[in-house]
């Protein structure tokens, strides 16, 4: 046992024990986790910000502001006139800018839809959600306006008493629903954060696999294995070398994330570090196979980098999944990195192992069959053993 140790010392030693192992495995994966951390951390605290003006003599306006800011989704900035409205959103002091005319009550009174003018710099969620809520209010106040129209022919003053005296009851929502959605669904700025973490231990795991094939082409495993050193326990050292180096890089990222940085990842740390460590075997599989069917290191570092960007691209670490195209969708099952962001998105939802089970099968499977596969470089060649 203890020779198995050493070598997997020895591992830990080469890949993290010096200046330069620590910078690029420990230290530049936790420096750039902990910033998309914080960034995005940031990001889902705070509302998006709505500019408005409002120049309506009558009611409708203030009951189009009023009801946006009913729902708690939008923090409102009042500005004075529209020129400086269309300034801020220029400055991107909000992420739109709602500007109501002077004559906007009048209009709905007369049986009109009056347009509500809506700045923006750039298309993005927030804008549309807010477009979708105006269309809504208006949409029930024109609704309104028409009733109060058809049920009575008295003077505009009266119409225009109605309908103040319909909006203020329509504020204090008498009639409502009961809220359903208690926001159980993933975030994805989680999902950023786990597909950063899993990149980097991908290219730990490479460059571990990296470094035992170079002491197999370099014959290092050859003169190992001329001392009493058995073949299994040079593989197993290797093994358990790899495993180590992935779960001292998880284990600082996990560190610095939730107690450092005081991050929700909104899942139990065992779970998240189950599901690390399980993606963790599938890349050394990932990394071995295509090493031993290279037999050259140079071209093994070179071909898991071309391996490693394209498979975090099309798993879901850059970006969500339902984004993409419906085929690349499809092509995404066959990649590790969709089955454990998938993992950690339904544990944060509060799914059980009813429904977790899957992706641990599907990465349990995936690791089984690389590393049978790719085993064949972890421990000493046939021509190794016979020189």
């Amino acid at each position: 046992m203890h020779k198995i140790l050493a070598i997997a010392w020895n591992m830990i030693k080469r890949t993290i024990g010096s200046r330069k192992g620590l910078l690029i495995h420990i230290l530049v994966p936790s420096i750039v986790v902990a910033g998309v951390i914080f960034i995005t951390g940031g990001m889902e605290a705070s509302n998006p910000v709505l500019l408005y003006g409002n120049r309506d003599a009558g009611t409708a306006g203030g009951h189009l502001i009023a009801e946006l800011e009913r729902t708690g989704a939008y923090t409102l900035k009042e500005v004075k006139d529209e020129a400086e409205l269309k300034e801020a959103v220029i400055a991107q002091e909000g992420s739109a800018g709602l500007w109501i005319p002077a004559d906007y009550t009048a209009n709905i009174l007369q049986g009109n839809r009056p347009q509500v003018g809506m700045y923006e710099l750039r298309t993005s969620e927030s804008s549309i959600l807010v477009k979708m809520k105006v269309d809504t209010i208006v949409s029930e106040m024109t609704a309104a306006a028409g009733l109060i129209q058809a049920a009575d022919t008295s003077g505009e003053a009266d119409q225009t008493a109605q309908f103040a005296a319909v909006l203020e009851q329509a504020r204090e929502h008498n009639v409502g629903s009961i809220r359903t959605d208690y926001d159980l669904y993933p975030r994805q700025t989680l999902g950023v954060a786990t597909g950063m973490t899993l990149l980097f231990l991908m290219n730990l795991v490479s460059s571990t696999v990296t470094q035992i094939l170079k002491d197999r082409t370099g014959r290092t495993m050859m003169r190992m294995f001329s001392a009493p050193v058995r073949a299994y326990e040079i593989t197993l050292g290797n093994f358990l070398g790899s495993c180590m180096v992935g779960v001292i890089q998880i284990l600082v990222v996990l560190v610095l994330g939730k107690w450092v940085l005081r991050y929700d990842y909104e899942v139990p740390m065992t779970f998240y570090f189950l599901v690390l460590a399980t993606f963790m075997l599938v890349a050394m599989g990932i990394a071995s196979t295509i090493a031993g069917l290279l037999r050259n290191p140079k071209n093994a570092g070179m071909i898991n980098m071309l391996i490693l960007t394209p498979t975090c691209m099309l798993g879901g670490c850059f970006w969500p999944l339902s984004i993409m195209p419906e085929y690349m969708q499809k092509a995404a099952n066959f990649v590790p990195q969709k089955w454990a962001i998938q993992a950690v998105d339904l544990a944060s939802t509060g799914g059980g192992w009813d429904v977790l089970w899957q992706p641990f099968a599907v990465l349990g499977l995936m690791a089984a069959i690389l590393l049978v596969i790719g085993s064949s470089v972890m421990r000493p060649s046939e021509a190794s053993i016979g020189v």
